[in-house]
């Protein structure tokens, strides 16, 4: 059926191309990209860095994750890339752009989940990174984002569970440290949250592990009353969705691009649940064939775009992304552009390039 909704007549289309590849690392003819990068801008600058890969194999093969620690620097009006150091390596942060610079919260690396946050600041010459404080639990896969100067952040995993926790940091006041704000109506890790005024934030979709090893996949929509603390149920996703990027692209519309939907990861979920119940090694090396195969054909997440209208409370699904979409990674608006850095574009599979599209913010 075609949504013929005025929502869906009035939203703005979107034309993406790639505005430029991440570097290759030395020994690399072409970078293989990264999985939950730091993402964000400061000073006209984009700023790529950190993220997770498998260089050597796919993971359902034996390979191992690697965590970097490079900070790629790029400037869109000399198409060309700096490269900078982390002060360790980071992947998985929630990470928002700040007038005060980027911030990266949490994630995770190979010694775990990390408490710390990272302030990353352009100077016109080199990337300068500072700590802020700590959170008071480790956390990886939030969600964040900045009213004024004031900090969010929504969620995420911990090393037992999904959190439903809510947190915030004043920029201004950095001595009181983190402060914690009334619980998420749902415990949820890789969800988009977005300040779409001083007033409001929406935390949109999202995802939670279970005992059984199957995660439900959200198709929620929570609105945030600052003032109030109090969150408010909204119109739900027309479908579940996780992982996903969005951004606010006007007073009226919040638009969601790409996210996965579930359907290869729950089989994936499902399969691996049953390897780990079952006690016969030969019906046990068939699902482990059977892994592998989903895993290997994995058909990469969607190229949808939601548009969510705030005033009227309605979605409308409109219009797509034509080139694979990444997942875990942040969509960065400056420059009257909207760019999606880096990212997984299916299970196990990075990608080095940089979509972008300019957006009327009318």
């Amino acid at each position: 059926m075609v949504d013929c909704s005025p929502v869906q007549k009035e939203v703005p289309n979107l034309e993406w191309g790639i505005a430029a590849e991440i570097p290759p690392e030395e020994g690399q003819l072409r970078s293989i990209g990264y999985a939950g990068p730091v993402a964000g801008t400061n000073n006209g600058v984009l700023i790529v860095g950190g993220g997770a890969n498998f260089p050597d194999s796919m993971p359902w093969l034996g390979g191992a994750k690697k965590y970097h620690d490079e900070l790629w620097v790029y400037k869109p009006e000399e198409s060309n890339f700096k490269l900078f150091k982390l002060p360790y390596t980071l992947a998985y942060s929630a990470n928002v752009s700040t007038g005060k610079g980027i911030v990266s919260i949490g994630g995770e690396n190979e010694n775990g989940i990390i408490t710390g946050v990272l302030l990353t600041q352009w100077n016109g010459t080199e990337a300068v990174i500072t700590k802020l404080p700590s959170l008071p639990v480790a956390i990886t896969n939030a969600a964040a984002t900045v009213v004024g100067d004031v900090l969010y952040v929504a969620g995420g995993e911990t090393k037992d569970a999904a959190s439903p926790k809510f947190f915030t940091l004043s920029m201004g006041d950095t001595a009181r440290g983190w402060q914690e704000l009334k619980e998420l109506p749902r415990a949820t890790s890789h969800a988009v949250l977005l300040a779409v005024d001083d007033h409001k934030l929406y935390l949109i979709g999202g995802r939670k592990k279970t005992a059984s090893g199957i995660s439900d996949l959200y198709t929620s929509n929570y609105e945030y009353n600052i003032a109030a603390n109090e969150w408010k149920e909204r119109k739900s996703l027309p479908y579940a969705l996780c992982a996903g990027t969005g951004a606010v692209l006007s007073q009226d519309y919040i638009a969601m691009f790409g996210g996965d939907k579930g359907e290869t990861f729950h089989k994936a979920e499902t399969i691996i649940s049953r390897i780990n119940a079952e006690k016969d090694s030969v019906i046990k090396e068939q699902l482990i064939k059977e892994k592998i195969q989903i895993q290997s054909s994995h058909p990469g997440f969607s190229k949808e775009l939601l548009w969510y209208n705030i005033r009227r409370d309605e979605w409308a699904v409109k219009g797509a992304i034509p080139f694979d979409v990444p997942a875990t990674t942040s969509a960065v608006k400056f420059g009257g552009k909207v760019y999606i850095p880096s990212g997984e574009i299916k299970a196990g599979v990075r990608t080095p390039q940089i979509l972008v599209a300019p957006f009327d913010a009318k």
